[in-house]
């Protein structure tokens, strides 16, 4: 579902938006505003960007996107029935995804795939 929302529905939320994940374990209790700041406080970034935050807890079970829609913030959370996101654990920072990686993540796939075949050159002849 939340991929659907994220990549779908209506255009997609994450459509013509940068996309950043948060890496290492976020307390999962702060809700817009102590997200917002740990992006500007912490990051360095702007929370009122056109862009997509995702954050994720100690037990990699539960994600939480925050977005900037013009008039207000949007907080989208997701916990997992079964298994864990394969969460990036290095130290917090923030990590610029692409709509694949997106893709993968939400999957339950390693966002850094050693085996993923990569985009072609155009014009690149053998």
């Amino acid at each position: 579902m939340l991929n659907d929302v994220l990549n779908t529905a209506v255009g997609g939320i994450s459509a013509g938006r940068d996309i950043y994940i948060v890496t290492g374990h976020t307390d999962m209790r702060k809700s817009i505003d102590g997200l917002a700041a740990f992006i500007k406080g912490s990051l360095g970034m702007d929370p009122f960007a056109k862009s997509l935050f995702l954050f994720c807890g100690k037990h990699r079970d539960r994600m939480k996107v925050l977005l900037w829609e013009g008039d207000g913030f949007v907080l989208l959370y997701k916990r997992l029935d079964n298994g864990s996101f394969k969460w990036p654990k290095s130290e917090k920072q923030a990590r610029a995804l692409s709509q694949t990686e997106l893709r993968w993540l939400l999957e339950g796939l390693k966002i850094d795939q050693p085996k993923a075949i990569k985009q072609g050159h155009s014009g690149d002849l053998y």
